[in-house]
């Protein structure tokens, strides 16, 4: 008998049964009213969990990485100057991105580990004074390196600086798992997938657009078809998309908002803050370091754990897979080989984490580390049993 193991990746994340089944429809007419009484709550609902007051959602059939492309082709033009800190895997390949549309990128380069670097930024903009920065792109969670970076402090950045450049959120992996204010933070342009927090497979990419975004778009002009918003309006508009839409993906989007709505957002940012700092506890009592560089940059979807020095984290990737059937994150970029992730996000319990943890203790035994089996996995159940997810809730 075969039975799956949770995966302790960030993302694609564990699915649930119910978010599954939602997916799995009967072909239906796409230009139908029974399309657009599909499509409309899940627009809406995806608007609830970004906290967005104004603007317009659209979810595309695409990934994080075509999110991004849209974000940029839709409110940018070629020879653009935008802002950005490489600080990890993710936020360079955004970079990258814009490089080959023809954007000029000013580029802070800050260490792995460290968060966005909010003075510098700041003093960016304020040197800015033609206002040639139309756009700072952020990356509010970086998935390679399990650090967060202070969004409601950048926003207070910019205003400082009194720069009117967009500000574009990549979102991935912290929306519908870790607190996220659109409105409140003055985000231009979020983006997110649905194999994140919203436990869904991959293959949609969702972008949130305030009113000033979507008015970027009248200007802008670089080359956009498959991923033309205007034309995503159009379809919306008429109840429907431009072009063949991922049914089932859709209906899955639709109730897996409803699940999160039923747990309660402030519920389910709590469950992640707990389950985070359980791994972050486990970590410490292996005597292991976090690729994190301080407390307040902490993420609470994925954890990188440093490889002490002689060791591969890769190894720990491998053998978990191999050996156990179980998977975890591998290093990227600067810290491959340097470390392993654990991802613990989406449908993830404290009883599930504590499977991963012991798991993860085996394969450093394996692998002759010096963790001792048992150490990291007692450190979690102290904190899980000392503390509920509806107290933290409550507290927030």
């Amino acid at each position: 008998m075969h039975a799956q193991n949770p995966v302790f990746i960030p993302g694609p994340t564990n699915m649930p049964d119910a978010i599954r089944r939602a997916c799995d429809v009967a072909t239906i007419d796409h230009r139908s009213p029974a399309f657009a009484a599909m499509l409309n709550p899940a627009i809406a609902g995806v608007k609830r969990v970004l906290n967005m007051a104004a603007g317009e959602v659209f979810v595309l059939p695409s990934t994080g990485t075509g999110g991004w492309e849209a974000a940029i082709t839709n409110t940018l033009s070629a020879g653009d100057t935008v802002l950005a800190a490489r600080f990890g895997m993710f936020s360079h390949r955004w970079i990258d991105m814009c490089q080959r549309h023809g954007l000029n990128v000013e580029i802070l380069e800050t260490p792995w580990g460290n968060g966005m670097p909010l003075d510098r930024i700041e003093a960016a903009l304020r040197a800015d004074t033609g206002h040639r920065i139309k756009a700072v792109l952020a990356t509010h969670n970086e998935t390679a390196t399990g650090v967060r970076s202070d969004m409601a402090g950048l926003r207070a950045a910019m205003d400082s600086a009194g720069h009117p450049a967009l500000l574009m959120v990549d979102g991935v992996s912290s929306i519908a798992s870790m607190p996220f204010e659109f409105t409140g933070w003055g985000v231009d342009i979020a983006v997110a997938g649905s194999q994140k927090g919203f436990m869904l497979p991959a293959g949609l990419a969702i972008l949130g657009l305030s009113p000033r975004a979507l008015a970027a778009m009248d200007s802008a002009t670089l080359p956009r078809t498959y991923f033309d918003l205007r034309d995503q309006q159009k379809g919306y508009a008429a109840g429907g998309y431009p072009y063949t839409p991922p049914v089932g993906l859709i209906a899955g989007l639709a109730h897996a908002v409803t699940l999160l709505e039923a747990e309660g957002q402030e519920h389910v940012h709590a469950r992640h803050t707990r389950i985070a700092e359980g791994v972050r506890r486990a970590v410490r009592a292996w005597g292991l370091e976090l690729c994190a560089a301080s407390p307040d940059h902490y993420s609470d979807t994925v954890t990188a754990v440093m490889a002490p020095k002689g060791f591969d984290g890769t190894a720990v990737v491998q053998l978990a897979a191999q050996k156990y059937g179980v998977a975890f994150g591998v290093g990227l970029g600067e810290v491959a080989g340097k470390l392993f992730r654990i991802g613990h996000l989406g449908l993830m319990s404290d009883v599930m984490m504590l499977s991963g943890l012991a798991t993860a203790e085996m394969v450093m035994a394996d692998l002759g580390w010096p963790v001792r089996l048992g150490s990291g996995v007692a450190a979690a159940q102290e904190y899980y049993r000392a503390t509920s997810t509806s107290a933290l809730s409550a507290a927030a």
